[in-house]
């Protein structure tokens, strides 16, 4: 029997769309859990970005339990997460022309890494410059997007392009453009937001492929445990110790 409760509808709506990315998204997901393997097995160095909301996913890949420990954070002062005040200032910095590449270039991204982009709609100039100037340096692209926003809207960038278009691999998360799963009688503007736990979900299924890529290999794969259980700590700091020359959240 349905659950017409909003809850019900929205906990459906994100079920749905999980149900999507095992079934549509299989392909591309093995393909960047490989590259990120590739990576890991060749000696380069993982980082991970996403503007305000996205930010939410990146950081979800970043020093955590049964994550790789060589996922870093690529941070964007004011633009990763919705701590600047006023919030809106991270939305407009989105918009800023210049501002990714002098970012990239002043971070430790150097040819050979690999670097996860999360823009749910990849229209704004900050994922598409950061795309096309990280490949410019030699490195790996993976776009975390809605691809839907590509015919649903148009860019904003000076390209005319979007984040998918500038991409090793793309990831489809399916959110349908607004990322708003419910309407509701007496309500004017559509709510419940999924973009979060699915795109969430979509980067720990392509970590569990990379790590199982690289235990195939005979690679053991650099992950961390959690510092809650007895011994995870012991084990963290051996792992960090190992892999100190390409983990940056330490320093």
């Amino acid at each position: 029997m349905s659950d017409r409760t909003p809850a019900g509808q929205f906990l459906d709506a994100a079920i749905g769309l999980l149900g999507r990315l095992r079934d549509e998204e299989a392909g591309p997901i093995a393909a960047a859990g490989t590259m990120i393997a590739d990576t890991v097995a060749d000696g380069g160095r993982l980082f991970a970005f996403g503007a305000g909301h996205s930010s939410l996913a990146a950081q979800d890949l970043v020093y955590r339990a049964g994550g790789l420990a060589l996922m870093n954070l690529l941070s964007v002062p004011g633009v990763v997460g919705v701590d600047v005040r006023p919030a809106t200032l991270g939305s407009a910095l989105e918009r800023v022309e210049g501002l990714a590449g002098t970012v990239l270039e002043s971070s430790p991204l150097q040819e050979g890494d690999l670097l996860v982009i999360i823009s749910l709609s990849g229209r704004n100039v900050m994922p598409v410059e950061m795309a096309t100037s990280a490949r410019a340096k030699g490195v790996k692209v993976i776009g975390v997007t809605s691809v839907a926003y590509a015919s649903e809207t148009s860019p904003r960038n000076p390209s005319g392009t979007f984040l998918k278009d500038h991409c090793d691999v793309v990831l489809d998360s399916g959110i349908p453009v607004g990322d708003a799963e419910l309407t509701w009688e007496g309500v004017s503007a559509p709510f419940a937001p999924a973009s979060t736990v699915v795109t969430s979900a979509l980067l720990q299924a392509v970590m569990a492929t990379a790590a199982a890529t690289l235990a195939d290999r005979g690679v053991e794969p650099p992950l961390l445990r959690s510092g809650n259980v007895d011994g995870g700590h012991l084990w963290n700091t051996q792992v960090m110790t190992a892999y100190g020359d390409r983990i940056f959240y330490q320093h």
